[in-house]
Formats: C-alpha cells, sequence, structure tokens
C-alpha cells in the first residue's frame, strides 16, 4: 500500500513565541486599569456609591453578552492578531474617556466599552496559543501565558498606584491606555504565518484554511463541557465574594492598616500565581487534568473556614495566598481542559464564550447573595455560606469531571530479533 506523504507542519519562529510571553504580559497592564481604580477615580469625582454601581454593573452585563457572540466570531476569524488589536484599543479608548471626561455618559459608554470587549481579549490570546505551539506543548504554554499576565498585572497595579498617589487619579487612566502602544508593537512583532488556522479553533492540524466543525449542538450535548461548566459556576459562586467578604471583616475591626492588608491580601496570590503557574502547565502533562483541577477549588473551603473564625491581619494572608493555588491552577487548566473536550471539534472558541459566560454569572451572582447572607444571619453564615458552595463545586469536580488529558503516546520498545527453534 503506497505511502501518503503528508506536509510537515512548519514549527513557529521563536520571535512568535516570545511576542506571546510580552502580549500577556501587555494585555494584563492595559486592562490594570479598571475595575476598583475606576471606583476610586469615579469616588474622587464626587459620584455616588450607587451611580458607581450602576456603571460598573452595567460593563460587567456587557462582558457577559459579549462572551458568546465572540467565541463563535474567534473560530471564524483567521486575523487573530488583528481581532486582539482591535479590541486592545477599544480598551484604551475607553481608558482615555474616562480619565478625559468622567460625565455619566461618557463613563457609562466607557465601561460598557471595556465590559464588552476586554472580556474576550483572553479568548484571543488563547486562540493565539493554540495556533502558535503544537498540541503537545499546549498545556506548558498555557502556564507561561498566565505568569507573564500575573507579573503584567502586579508590575501595573503597582505603577498605577503610585501615578495616582503622586499625581491624580485620571492619570492611571492615561497610563492605563498608554500600555497600548508596546502591546501593539508586539501583535506587529508576531508572524501571523505562525498562528495555524486550524489549530487555533480547535480543529486537526491538517485543516489549515477552511477546518471543518461540528454542529453547536453536538457540542453542547458533551457531559464533560457540561459538568466543567456547572462546576466552574458553583465555583465562581463561591470564589468571587470571598475576598470582599475578608475586606468587610477588616474594616469593621477599625484596624489603622485595614487599607493596607487588604491590598497584600489582593499581591500575595498573584505573586504565587506567576511562580506556580508553569508548574500547572508541566504537572497537567504528567499528572493529568482532574489531580489539579480537584486541587484548585478544594482550597476555598478551607480559606473560608478560616476567614469565617478569624480576623487576625497575619492569618488572613497565610490563608489567602492559597488564593494563588486556586488561579494558578484554574487560570491554566480552564482553557486546557476546553482545548481538550473541543479537541477536532473547530468549535474550541465558542466553547470558551460559554464557558467564560457562566464563570461570570456566577461571580456577578456571588457578591449579591453572600451579602444578602450577611445582612440576614451575619459574617460568619456568610462565610459559611460560601464553603458550602465551594464544597459541592468540588464534590462536582470530584465525582462527575473525567479525566481529559490525551493519551499519551506509548513509547517506542525494541524488538529483538526472533530466532528460529530448531527441532
Amino acid at each position: 500500500m503506497p505511502k501518503v506523504l503528508t506536509a510537515p507542519v512548519a514549527l513557529p519562529h521563536v520571535d512568535s513565541r516570545r511576542a506571546l510571553d510580552w502580549l500577556n504580559f501587555f494585555l494584563a497592564a492595559l486592562q490594570s486599569g479598571f475595575g476598583p481604580f475606576v471606583a476610586i477615580h469615579l469616588a474622587d469625582r464626587g459620584w455616588e456609591p450607587a451611580s458607581i454601581g450602576f456603571v460598573l454593573t452595567v460593563g460587567g452585563v456587557a462582558g457577559l453578552l459579549a462572551q458568546v457572540p465572540a467565541g463563535e466570531l474567534l473560530d471564524w476569524v483567521q486575523a487573530k492578531r488583528a481581532f486582539v488589536a482591535g479590541a486592545s484599543v477599544v480598551v484604551a479608548g475607553a481608558a482615555l474617556i474616562l480619565g478625559l471626561w468622567p460625565n455619566f455618559p461618557a463613563a457609562l459608554a466607557a465601561s460598557i466599552m471595556q465590559g464588552a470587549v476586554g472580556g474576550i481579549l483572553g479568548l484571543g490570546v488563547a486562540a493565539i496559543t493554540m495556533g502558535l505551539v503544537e498540541p503537545k506543548a499546549v498545556a506548558e504554554r498555557f502556564g507561561r501565558n498566565q505568569r507573564f499576565a500575573a507579573i503584567g498585572g502586579l508590575a501595573a497595579a503597582g505603577l498605577m498606584g503610585a501615578i495616582g498617589d503622586l499625581l491624580s487619579t485620571e492619570d492611571i487612566f492615561f497610563a492605563s491606555a498608554a500600555f497600548a502602544a508596546p502591546l501593539l508593537l508586539t501583535l506587529a512583532a508576531m508572524r501571523g504565518a505562525d498562528i495555524h488556522y486550524g489549530r487555533s479553533c480547535g480543529a486537526p492540524d491538517h485543516h489549515s484554511t477552511r477546518p471543518a466543525r461540528i454542529r453547536r449542538g453536538a457540542l453542547f450535548r458533551d457531559r464533560r463541557l457540561i459538568v466543567f461548566a456547572s462546576s466552574l459556576f458553583l465555583f465562581q459562586l463561591a470564589n468571587a465574594s470571598l475576598l470582599p467578604l475578608a475586606g468587610e471583616t477588616l474594616a469593621r475591626g477599625g484596624g489603622r492598616h485595614a487599607a493596607l492588608v487588604l491590598s497584600v491580601l489582593i499581591v500575595v496570590p498573584q505573586i504565587l500565581v506567576a511562580i506556580l503557574a508553569p508548574w500547572a502547565g508541566r504537572s497537567a502533562n504528567h499528572w493529568g487534568r482532574r489531580p489539579l483541577l480537584l486541587l484548585g477549588p478544594g482550597v476555598v473551603p478551607i480559606r473560608s473556614l478560616v476567614f469565617a473564625i478569624t480576623g487576625n491581619p497575619v492569618l488572613l494572608v497565610a490563608v489567602q495566598a492559597l488564593d494563588g493555588i486556586t488561579g494558578a491552577m484554574l487560570g491554566v487548566l480552564t482553557a486546557l481542559v476546553v482545548a481538550d473536550v473541543t479537541r477536532g471539534s473547530g468549535r474550541f472558541n465558542l466553547a470558551q464564550g460559554v464557558i467564560g459566560t457562566l464563570s461570570g454569572i456566577g461571580a456577578s451572582l456571588s457578591t449579591s447573595i453572600s451579602g444578602f447572607a450577611v445582612e440576614r444571619f451575619g459574617q460568619t453564615a456568610g462565610f459559611l455560606g460560601v464553603a458550602a458552595v465551594a464544597l459541592t463545586a468540588f464534590a462536582v469536580f470530584w465525582a462527575f469531571m473525567p479525566e481529559t488529558r490525551p493519551p499519551l503516546p506509548a513509547p517506542a520498545q525494541t524488538l529483538a530479533p526472533s530466532r528460529e527453534r530448531r527441532g
């Protein structure tokens, strides 16, 4: 039978892989100016808390609504770099609007722009990663992405905090927008030909231009994807409210250094993410995905229970460091498990959008539900409720989530030459 010759898949140029490092760094830096800094900036301009909350909520809803359409679009768009570049320019424009015109209509428009586009930048980076890296190296590459994103976010948050303290809060957003320039240069340094179109949407390697895609309904009937999405929803329903509840505990304690302790609670886990994320990627190849998936959510009940029984700042910081384990594990494994489940489907980015939407809904509901629980039953009950939901998420992972790592190639065996028996 004649051998079928296939063209070898060209390896990406080393500059493209190095550019991917800096793309993660600058994207995290670009988006660090939003979130808490928006609230501080608008409060500094005399805004009422209800108006600030409304603007931030609308931005969050815009982000949720954009996830699935963006994932669908990313599966079809070949120019992944242009997609990320355009979205980055929109985020930079939103930062400039907030810095220049902090009135209600402008701030609302900027929040919608950043919310709708900021949430899909992660989808674009994951798609580029899938296209740049061979499947066997994707796990470690996602870990490296997470490390550079954590470092970029930490560096930018420190810089913007200093700018807000020494200059003014509007200068935070000018600095944030300035990160778009090196980000665009980084994208330009990445060669478009290195990004394999088929792999970037979860299609087989040999589909480089027009990959076939399974029906959407078939994707959503995959039990693994349903279990994974449900588990992440429950996890975010618990985890997203844990740090705000800890902040309330510190504030009620009346300590003079409550704000400083809260900032440490935010920074320490990110340092651990930067340290652990590459290890998580490597270990996902050796140990499989499931043990690390269990490790990530498994520490949330521990944090919740300790927060419920103590307000000691030293203990809070020590236990909150465990959030770095959660962030490293799930930050790497979310995209990796989706890649496993959708391999060969051509629907990787659509599945990412669905997962992101459900996780975002869980996070959005988390603070409201925990706030209601605290108001009705007290702070301790709020933490215990978080622990109960986190244990449920862990139980769903444990009982129903299978291993998704593709089978490892069998080691080559050397066969000794056979000897004929003489009889």
